[in-house]
């Protein structure tokens, strides 16, 4: 079994395709895909998306919830940390080495949690 895809909910739709759209600018990814509530981001092997919660309320992030990014190298861990911070997202931990994995963390615009790690 592998992951196929990622949602999170999102209160600004705008903002958040801004934000992802920026952050995975220099990954590969094509946005692939949109409609009224949801916006996809295809990788090569899963898809993320933002989307407005199909119950009409409020999106709100998961307290203990992450999204973990394998990227190419601890660089790419820093870059990415980095352009987070700079888009507006805020630091949850600073790119270092945590366990056997360089790891940084921050949360998006809606405040969900991410992890970029090598």
């Amino acid at each position: 079994m592998k992951m196929s895809y990622t949602v999170l909910g999102t209160n600004n739709m705008d903002a958040a395709i801004n934000f992802y759209d920026s952050l995975f600018e220099d990954m590969g990814t094509i946005q692939s895909f949109k409609t009224d509530r949801m916006n996809f981001w295809q990788f090569e092997h899963s898809v993320f998306a933002v989307a407005i919660p199909y119950d009409k309320e409020p999106a709100t992030n998961g307290n203990g919830t992450m999204i973990g990014f394998d990227v190419e190298s601890e660089d790419e861990v820093k870059r990415l940390y980095a352009k987070a911070i700079e888009l507006g997202g805020s630091c949850e931990g600073e790119p270092c080495e945590k366990g056997q994995k360089f790891s940084g963390y921050v949360r998006d615009l809606d405040n969900n949690k991410l992890c970029f790690f090598k």
